[in-house]
């Protein structure tokens, strides 16, 4: 398996930009000596061992419950309620060496191990957990990865939303459009922004500068990042990326709720002299 170039992503059509590989990528820079074949090698591993059995179900829902049976019970995939923000859940290589990982991680295995079945599973960026979804005869069949795959039905997705949309319950439109599929990139760059938010949250801001930087090749002037990256970048004394990264931040949203507190931040910049490389 080749893995993908940074710089090759941004350009990339969202329906082409490979999932599995630019995942492993992800965790390329946290482990550069990473073998890509080997994972790849797993996930088909997973899907040979299920196929005689997938091919010989007709319907939809079955062959998911057998997936998911393969995957969460024999195999022991799981999610890690103990330590969800271990950056290790976000790592491909980690999850499918420990078998625990977050919601959406969980979701690229359970989703690459049905794809290469045939069995089109496709991601929901739901608010809160990332969930997965697949089309049956009279709608949708969404599951929860993170709890072994259960489905949930539409009380329940109404009542997990509800947080989310500030108490109002969704209406059948509301909530059909919230469980649109998630395209590739906007699965890694979710992958990217929960790796940010336990870096920031833990105070490495290098880690924290780099998550940023790459939801930037994947989807460059994306204001969140670039403010992400900018107050990393302060925090590690790059004062000249500091001030690039803010400036373009304040163009592009001008109007964010955050945008005069980091204007006078970057008025505190411009004053304290020329920039620092590092």
């Amino acid at each position: 398996m080749t893995l993908p170039d940074w710089n090759s992503l941004a350009t990339q059509a969202d329906e082409t930009l490979p999932l599995l590989e630019t995942a492993l990528l992800i965790a390329r820079d946290e482990y550069p000596q990473l073998d890509a074949d080997l994972y790849d090698t797993l996930a088909q591993s997973h899907a040979e061992h299920l196929r005689p059995e997938i091919e010989a179900i007709e319907a939809w829902p079955l062959k998911m419950a057998a997936i998911n049976r393969h995957l969460f019970d024999e195999l022991g995939y799981s999610g890690n309620h103990d330590e969800y923000y271990d950056p290790r859940n976000s790592y491909l290589n980690e999850v499918f060496e420990r078998r625990l990982g977050n919601p959406i991680s969980l979701a690229m295995v359970q989703m690459e191990v049905a794809r290469r079945l045939g069995v089109p599973l496709d991601g929901v960026s739901f608010p809160g957990h990332f969930l997965v979804r697949l089309p049956v005869d009279d709608g949708l069949l969404v599951m929860d990865p993170f709890n072994g795959g259960r489905p949930l039905g539409v009380d329940e997705l109404r009542e997990r939303a509800k947080p989310h949309l500030g108490g109002d319950i969704p209406d059948d439109n509301a909530l059909l459009h919230i469980l649109d599929p998630a395209s590739h990139r906007a699965i890694l760059i979710r992958i990217l922004r929960n790796l940010h938010g336990v870096y920031a949250e833990r105070e490495e801001w290098d880690r924290a500068a780099r998550s940023a930087d790459r939801v930037l090749k994947l989807a460059p002037d994306q204001p969140e990042a670039l403010r992400d990256r900018g107050l990393a970048y302060l925090h590690i004394d790059h004062r000249h990326g500091a001030r690039h990264d803010l400036t373009r931040y304040l163009q592009l949203a001008p109007e964010a709720p955050d945008a005069h507190a980091l204007h006078e931040r970057l008025v505190e910049l411009n004053a304290g002299g020329a920039a620092r490389m590092h």
